[in-house]
């Protein structure tokens, strides 16, 4: 009966690691994918930044004349 009972806790305990590896590939795949996310949202945010200025004082430099 004790050996039943061993057997069983090892099969347990395999696929216990079984999932904690899975587990682990999630894990990092979301924090990829969430740190991905970010850097496509925070980079063109930083170059609307710098551009939007830049943009603007062409403009009204090419309209001094009309004003």
């Amino acid at each position: 009966m004790e050996e039943k009972i061993l057997k069983k806790m090892e099969e347990q305990d395999k696929k216990i690691d079984a999932i904690w590896v899975s587990v682990e590939k999630t894990r990092k795949y979301f924090l990829f994918t969430m740190i991905t996310s970010i850097l496509m949202f925070v980079l063109p945010l930083i170059g609307l930044i710098i551009a939007i200025p830049l943009m603007l004082g062409a403009l009204s430099k090419s309209m001094e004349g009309l004003l």
